[in-house]
């Protein structure tokens, strides 16, 4: 009898931390989501895989915290090809859930001044990556909601600082893991800076007297076709239907690769085995290929921001 009110207590106390628990991990889910952090960091680099510099970095990520979901977009981008890398970024970063940290690893200039940033995207996208080109398309096409500098003060990895050239492992990998498991908060990253990004110059799509210009952003690797930047919408614009012929010219620099009539149709089987296909490619852009063919090898074409692309409507 005498224990009663003092199980009592131990009952209600429980209960309590119960809903004390309930409460807390309430706060900690909607402060992740606040922040945007969910443990997801996506990698890219032009290492390829023939050596242990990818899992270096992965196993860093895990040593910051072993819950982390990682993840390749690709590690495959040619040395030292910026521009590649900031198209696949691009592609690739508008399909993954807001709060995603992306790590981009292109730096032919890694040890020099060349800043390494985070940036926040206005989708809420993080992309932690050297400040040398890297964000041209990202930035434009997701908007840039903020930039801070990582402060390799707080945000390096525990006595790397003797190593001078492997800042995605020391530097990226080590702030990115630390951000997406929420160990830190964006602002503590490092000081903020103005919402500008080095930027490569290319042909942005344009439409002059009714002609289409643009750039030859990427190619379709496996296959050859070439992906430009050409929204669908321009290609209305100049009143090409599906059937037509258009004049595609294709240049790199100032010099004439190609020129040739090519029809504009809905996908390769519209056009007999190794003859040219203009369509409107997964990303809503206007591409061109061989069926069952390779047209950047046939053609001798390659892309990036010296290629350039126009287009002219048959009468």
């Amino acid at each position: 009898m005498y224990y009663l009110p003092f199980k009592l207590q131990v009952s209600q106390m429980r209960q309590l931390m119960k809903k004390s628990v309930v409460v807390m991990s309430f706060l900690i889910w909607i402060g992740g989501s606040l922040s945007g952090q969910h443990g997801i960091v996506v990698f890219q680099s032009d290492f390829g895989v023939k050596d242990g510099a990818v899992a270096a970095m992965k196993g860093v990520a895990v040593g910051v915290s072993a819950d982390l979901k990682l993840y390749d977009l690709t590690h495959e981008i040619p040395p030292f090809n910026i521009w590649e890398a900031a198209y696949r970024l691009r592609q690739a970063a508008p399909y993954w859930p807001a709060g995603t940290v992306f790590v981009s690893v292109v730096d032919p200039g890694v040890g020099s001044d060349r800043a390494s940033v985070v940036m926040k995207s206005k989708s809420g996208h993080f992309f932690v990556t050297p400040d040398n080109g890297t964000l041209t398309l990202v930035a434009e096409g997701l908007g840039v909601e903020e930039i801070r500098v990582i402060d390799e003060a707080k945000n390096r990895l525990k006595n790397s600082h003797a190593s001078y050239t492997f800042h995605g492992r020391d530097v990226y990998a080590y702030t990115a893991a630390r951000l997406a498991s929420g160990m830190i908060r964006f602002e503590e990253v490092g000081n903020a800076r103005p919402q500008n990004v080095v930027t490569i110059p290319y042909q942005k799509a344009a439409v002059r007297d009714q002609t289409i210009y643009g750039t030859v952003d990427i190619l379709d690797i496996q296959y050859g076709n070439l992906w430009t930047n050409i929204d669908a919408k321009f290609i209305e614009q100049i009143g090409v239907r599906y059937g037509d012929k258009i004049m595609v010219r294709i240049y790199e620099k100032e010099q004439l690769k190609f020129k040739g009539e090519i029809p504009f149709g809905t996908t390769f089987s519209d056009t007999d085995g190794g003859m040219p296909i203009a369509y409107i490619n997964s990303l809503n852009n206007f591409s061109v290929a061989l069926n069952m063919g390779n047209f950047a090898t046939t053609h001798g074409i390659s892309s990036g921001p010296d290629w350039k692309i126009v287009i002219d409507k048959l009468k």
